[in-house]
């Protein structure tokens, strides 16, 4: 598990590190606050522990941001322990909440719950878009109808689903869904899009995964 570390305090940011890593999680350093989401994109950290008093902008305009294009547990770790310091954090996104100085051991346990919360392997079902994804039969349904996937067609749709409202290239599709058992060349993988969509119109969804002109593709 690899966890973003945004912290403008030297001193604590390398203290958390090494209690992440002394706890087997690998860290990245956000150390540049002039563009905290473009760097937090260009990762695939599982958790985010975040500031709330940073440069440039505040930890919960940030959250907002990753929001927006990242499905990613944030816990703010902070000096702020107002009851609306709080408040403005659940608002915000974030999914926990602690104050400094803070015990390590709740801390710890405050990540992994976040992590094991966050994950959608815990849940049978994901609801997007008013329509669900069956996580365990590989099933897309809508109401009261359901139609069954193929493995590579629920392996496509299960990305869109973790990747919701952003846009997705054709190469980040075949980057993420390629490895040895299960190939997926271009011609393989619009195979499979239009198949899923044909699928999804059949039980009424007439707007999965959109062509975004020049761009990819969005769910």
């Amino acid at each position: 598990m690899e966890i973003a570390i945004v912290e403008d305090d030297i001193t604590i940011r390398e203290e958390l590190q090494k209690l992440l890593i002394r706890n087997d999680f690998k860290v990245i350093m956000v150390e540049d606050f002039s563009n905290v989401q473009q760097q937090l994109n260009d990762c695939n950290s599982d958790l985010v522990l975040l500031d709330i008093n940073l440069p440039f902008q505040n930890g919960f305009e940030i959250c907002r941001q990753i929001k927006l294009t990242k499905n990613i547990p944030i816990i703010f770790v902070t000096a702020r322990d107002t009851t609306r310091d709080e408040l403005m954090s659940i608002k915000a996104g974030g999914i926990d909440f602690i104050t400094k100085p803070y015990d390590t051991m709740i801390l710890l346990e405050k990540i992994r719950r976040a992590i094991r919360l966050s994950n959608p392997q815990n849940y049978k079902e994901i609801n997007k878009n008013g329509y669900t994804l069956d996580l365990h039969l590989s099933l897309l349904k809508k109401d009261d109808m359901e139609v069954e996937l193929t493995r590579n067609e629920f392996r496509i749709l299960y990305y869109f689903f973790m990747n919701d409202g952003r846009i997705i290239s054709k190469e980040e599709l075949l980057e993420q869904l390629w490895n040895d058992k299960y190939y997926l060349d271009e011609n393989i993988l619009m195979v499979n899009i239009t198949r899923l969509r044909k699928k999804a119109k059949g039980i009424g969804i007439n707007d999965l995964i959109k062509n975004i002109r020049g761009k990819g593709f969005k769910l």
